[in-house]
């Protein structure tokens, strides 16, 4: 395992190699200690089993920590680690996989974890998770997807007056015209994923209308299975783009737990 973890650090590109270890803020959440610390100068969290499984697995939650957290608390429980960066306002843009690639280093080198993560991308964490495992598909055990975006002209682009729609151009370097050429939604990088037959399991309502499925996950699971990807959508009749998760978390864990390349 030394020898493995060895590999994989030295394997890093030298822009994701971590600075020297912060200082670390521990308290409790949701019985589970929580370390707050700083990695690039945006705010982070993990948070630690009681009793670590072999391997030291992880979730890296992208987007909204502590929203809906039934997945997140049910793997903490069978000794997974919990991930969080706050990269807010950055829409999975290279700016934010830069960062994420600094934070991903950080946690192997300081703590251990394993070299491929389950990214989780809820909503409009999509894009980062989706656009880090085009990105870095070795590094990607699985992928959990809850209503994600996953393309940004279906949203935030159907409301073209929206603050986040100019975030989002800003983040991209985009323009309304330049718009037009962009190849780098999620839904454009599918056989990248596919490629690194990353399983991906995703949630969805049949019923949304600020993330509509049909222009997001329908789409990728069309593509992802001819491409021959591994595949799971659990698809709620009548479902809007809240509540997200399930009540009962079993689907997500088993699907993680049997299909994830830990």
């Amino acid at each position: 395992m030394f020898v493995l973890f060895a590999l994989v650090s030295l394997s890093l590109h030298a822009a994701d190699r971590p600075p020297v270890n912060p200082t670390v803020q521990r308290s409790q959440w949701n019985g589970f200690e929580r370390l707050d610390l700083f990695v690039a100068g945006r705010p982070c969290l993990l948070v630690r089993p009681k009793v670590p499984a072999a391997g030291n697995p992880w979730i890296w939650r992208t987007e909204f920590f502590g929203h809906e957290p039934q997945a997140d608390i049910a793997l903490l429980e069978r000794g997974w680690h919990l991930a969080y960066m706050d990269a807010k306002d950055m829409y999975g843009s290279p700016q934010a996989m830069s960062l994420f690639g600094q934070f991903y280093a950080h946690l192997l080198a300081y703590y251990g974890l394993a070299p491929r993560v389950v990214l989780e991308g809820l909503s409009r964490g999509g894009l980062y998770a989706f656009n880090f495992a085009a990105a870095h598909p070795n590094r990607v055990a699985a992928l959990y997807l809850d209503a994600p975006v996953l393309d940004i002209r279906s949203w935030p682009g159907r409301n073209r007056a929206a603050k986040e729609w100019k975030e989002c151009l800003a983040a991209y370097n985009l323009t309304e015209e330049t718009l037009v050429a962009f190849r780098g939604n999620p839904l454009d990088r599918i056989p990248l994923v596919a490629s690194g037959r990353v399983p991906i399991i995703a949630v969805c309502g049949d019923a949304d209308t600020t993330v509509p499925f049909a222009e997001n996950t329908a789409l990728l699971e069309k593509r992802y299975r001819e491409l021959g990807g591994t595949i799971e959508v659990i698809l709620k009749p009548g479902g809007e783009h809240h509540p997200h998760s399930l009540k009962d978390p079993t689907p997500i864990v088993n699907f993680l737990l049997q299909h994830a390349r830990l």
